[in-house]
């Protein structure tokens, strides 16, 4: 397995300085299928089949099949399973985690003095992202260091390391680092002057033992993206519908990282034991979107979708909190070992704050469905089949600066690095129905396509389901299994000057979903 990519842009250095890395734009535009039980149950393919409150967020137009009023509640529960591949050694980690699918209420009423037969306003609730997750992956590495990040960080300032510890223009880490030795002005056996150099890296040199350490991620994250929607939709003559819908997206982001690297070489008096680095990156905020769809029956049994999602325009606060140990053995001092700093230290007590904007990409959406038996009565309809493929750039995600507690140029380099690494993609998503009276048996299949430019880097997203559904009198309740099978990466540091080290991430799992629903 390959386990180094060629370097980035060199813009993208500059973007570990602070806060936000390529992947903190991905979250938020890079999910999976959510919805109903009964839009899960389908792979999510709900793009022009409509008659389901999950419209309001993949096609609008939907909505204007209702011809009475219907609420709907969705609890569900999550089980993940990440498996680690970093630099040959795996591990795992499992997240269990209680949610609630897409809720809400749709008002249907029909007009027989208009062409414009039926209306429809809906307010709905959905969870359409979900940060619940946690990774941990361990391995040697004769390649790299953490340190190496931070030293060169700090030698591109062009500050002295005193200057360096309180100043704003270098990430809180690499003050960190600074503080507890873990990076200190050495020369370099060969080089004519001193240069800022990662303890790890240089002790080894000089000695001329194996560049060797031992590194350790645990990274655990939680919240998402719980979406509220206004809409309306209508339909002229049950052959032509329209609708839009207005989102507001609430972000609750939380993440707990611990980065450990140990030496070793087995040499205990090389000057360099350990350094632990523990991070806590909380982001809250909120957005607004629209998206507009239409939905046509050129046939009695045929229906055609489309759909366009605007940018999600947020407005997002970053707060971030640190804390690193060192232990240089007898590097300091033989008696001081291990030292210990935090963010408060270096940032005089304050708890940094960032704000700033965030744009993700349009979305575009096109559907085809197949009604079995397709006749007004849904109750005589024998099932369905439905298709989705959406299109999403995912390079377009852009940062903008609201204040001024970062450099000038930063979101340049956030927004050049974005663009380097991402690239478009299709999803797809397809199912069927079939329905026996008052039961119906479901499945479903969603692939959500790699976003990454680089062909090093496999990240894909796999859902299969399956369903039950019963409805009778104005009552329903589906229950709904997927089974997720995504790939993905993850980055434990980024170098300026040579290839990036990361872990191969393989996630298993499933989401048991349950709606309730009655008409009134």
């Amino acid at each position: 397995m390959k386990i180094k990519i060629l370097l980035l842009a060199g813009s993208l250095y500059t973007t570990i300085a602070i806060s936000q890395v390529p992947e903190d734009a991905l979250k938020y535009s890079w999910n999976g299928p959510f919805g109903t039980a009964r839009t899960l149950a389908i792979g999510g393919a709900n793009g022009s089949l409509g008659g389901d409150i999950t419209a309001n967020f993949i096609n609008p137009a939907g909505l204007a099949f209702f011809k009475t009023r219907e609420f709907v509640v969705s609890p569900g529960f999550s089980m993940l399973k990440n498996k680690s591949n970093f630099r040959g050694m795996e591990t795992s980690e499992k997240n269990n985690a209680f949610n609630l699918g897409t809720s809400g209420v749709v008002w249907g009423f029909s007009n027989r003095y208009s062409k414009w037969s039926n209306n429809a306003f809906s307010i709905a609730v959905a969870r359409t992202a979900n940060f619940n997750s946690s990774i941990h992956y361990t391995g040697g590495n004769n390649f790299s260091s953490y340190g190496e990040r931070a030293a060169s960080e700090a030698a591109g300032s062009g500050l002295s390391l005193q200057d360096l510890i309180n100043s704003n223009q270098v990430s809180i880490a690499t003050r960190l680092a600074s503080y507890t030795y873990l990076i200190d002005t050495l020369t370099i056996p060969g080089n004519a002057g001193p240069d800022i150099v990662s303890l790890a890296l240089w002790n080894n040199l000089k000695n001329g033992a194996p560049y060797l350490v031992t590194q350790e991620n645990t990274i655990k994250t939680k919240g998402g993206i719980t979406e509220i929607a206004l809409s309306y939709a209508a339909n002229m003559d049950d052959k032509f519908y329209i609708g839009g819908s207005l989102g507001i997206p609430i972000v609750s982001y939380e993440k707990n990282s611990i980065f450990t690297e140990r030496d070793a070489t087995g040499n205990s008096n090389n000057n360099f034991d350990y350094s632990t680095l523990t991070e806590n990156l909380t982001t809250k905020g909120v957005g607004i979107n629209a998206k507009l769809g239409i939905i046509i029956k050129p046939a009695e049994s045929v229906r055609l979708g489309l759909a366009i999602h605007s940018p999600t325009f947020y407005g997002l606060k970053d707060t971030y909190i640190a804390s690193m140990t060192t232990n240089t053995e007898n590097y300091v001092h033989p008696n001081n070992s291990t030292i210990t700093a935090t963010s408060a230290l270096v940032t005089q007590g304050a708890s940094p704050e960032y704000k700033y904007d965030l744009a993700s990409p349009w979305k575009v959406l096109l559907s085809g469905s197949y009604v079995l038996h397709e006749v007004e009565d849904v109750k005589q309809q024998k099932g369905f089949l439905t298709a989705d493929i959406e299109y999403v750039n995912y390079k377009s995600n852009k940062y903008t600066s609201t204040d001024n507690s970062l450099p000038s140029d930063y979101y340049t380099g956030v927004n050049k690095a974005i663009k380097d690494y991402y690239k478009s993609a299709f999803n797809f998503r397809v199912g069927g129905e079939l329905k026996f009276t008052t039961v119906m048996a479901r499945l479903g299949f969603a692939y959500y396509s790699n976003p990454y430019k680089d062909s090093e880097l496999k990240g894909r997203k796999m859902f299969a389901s399956g369903g039950l559904g019963y409805r009778k009198k104005g009552f329903f309740v589906d229950l709904t299994y997927v089974l997720a099978l995504n790939r993905d990466v993850n980055f434990p540091y980024r170098l300026p000057d040579k290839a990036n080290t990361f872990a191969a991430i393989k996630g298993t799992g499933g989401n048991i979903a349950m709606t309730f629903g009655m008409k009134f």
